[in-house]
């Protein structure tokens, strides 16, 4: 779908010079003398580059179309996680490196909303909300309760976060997976 110049919005998807980009900010630019512009400021999806443009309102470009479609978790092997279509069961692996550290909490019938270009997995939306179990925490320090402090915890998926003094070793928590922070205690 094409869209003009001043309609680029960070968050969006476009597709330019042969390439998949991701807006990160604009801003829209009036100068003294000459046209109005759109400055972008995007990061490549397949490369680790980023990129200023500037799109005049009567430049186009086209937004990129992605289709989001969601999977359950299966497995993983060393290099790939396998996904299940609960609709057509059809199974996809998608390799490690789009997960990140976030694969860590990628629980078996886990429903992830995996997003494809082309018919290419590039990116996957996990639950706003998980529950782990703290698998290791240090001692809560007597006299530390007048100001709102926190201790290191480990989870049960390796992943460390901080936590309020009350939460112990073995306790269910809720986590906020887009921030990796604890929620609340289960």
């Amino acid at each position: 779908m094409k869209i003009s110049g001043n309609e680029i919005k960070p968050g969006m998807l476009i597709e330019h010079k042969d390439g998949l980009w991701e807006v990160l900010k604009t801003q829209h630019v009036k100068p003294g003398k000459g046209g109005a512009f759109n400055q972008v400021e995007m990061k490549s999806f397949n490369k680790s580059t980023k990129l200023n443009e500037r799109f005049r309102s009567s430049d186009t470009v086209e937004k990129a179309s992605l289709d989001e479609i969601n999977y359950n978790y299966l497995y993983e092997d060393n290099s790939d996680y396998y996904f299940i279509d609960q609709k057509t069961f059809d199974q996809i692996n998608i390799k490690k490196n789009i997960f990140g550290e976030k694969g860590n909490f990628l629980k078996e019938n886990l429903e992830v909303k995996i997003s494809f270009y082309n018919e290419k997995p590039i990116s996957f939306e996990l639950p706003n909300q998980i529950n782990c179990k703290i698998e290791n925490t240090d001692a809560a320090l007597k006299g530390q309760t007048v100001s709102s402090s926190y201790k290191p915890a480990t989870l049960d998926n390796g992943v460390k976060i901080q936590v309020p003094p009350f939460i112990e070793k073995g306790d269910e928590i809720v986590i906020d997976t887009r921030t990796i922070e604890y929620v609340k205690k289960i």
